[in-house]
């Protein structure tokens, strides 16, 4: 192996890091993300499960209020339930959240994920009232 690498250096700004590898007389230029572009990334991960668990909940409550129960039903049920255990783990915290606090030291509440403030604050609170209105149909409607 120490015959294809000659050698490597790191460079370092206040924004970017790279490393150069010298590979077989090849450079080789690797670019590695700074804590902000890390930040973002996680942010836009965190958006999109955020999003993602939004169709589970939805589906969920409209299938309970026009009487669809289905296999889906459940699954997104179960999925809730899932997310719920996670949270309920991680201290009433999202783990991507705790990810994200690695790259910031924002005590704003939309810090880690694309939401207004007030949504990211009120998050929990807003989807455990939705999902306990709709379980409460299905009992409703399984009654």
């Amino acid at each position: 192996m120490s015959d294809h690498f000659s050698w490597a250096v790191q460079v370092y700004s206040n924004e970017y890091q790279y490393q150069v590898i010298i590979f077989s007389g090849v450079p080789l230029i690797i670019y590695m993300l700074s804590a902000n572009h890390k930040l973002i990334l996680v942010k836009l991960l965190h958006t999109l499960v955020w999003i993602f668990f939004n169709v589970v909940i939805f589906y969920f409550l409209y299938a309970v209020i026009v009487n669809k129960i289905d296999k889906w039903v459940w699954i997104c049920l179960g999925l809730i339930i899932l997310e719920g255990l996670i949270l309920m783990v991680f201290n009433k915290m999202c783990p991507i959240t705790l990810i994200a606090r690695k790259y910031s030291d924002s005590t704003d509440h939309n810090f880690d994920i694309y939401l207004p403030n007030w949504l990211a604050k009120y998050n929990k609170l807003i989807y455990t009232t939705i999902v306990l209105i709709g379980v409460c149909i299905l009992v409703w409607r399984l009654w």
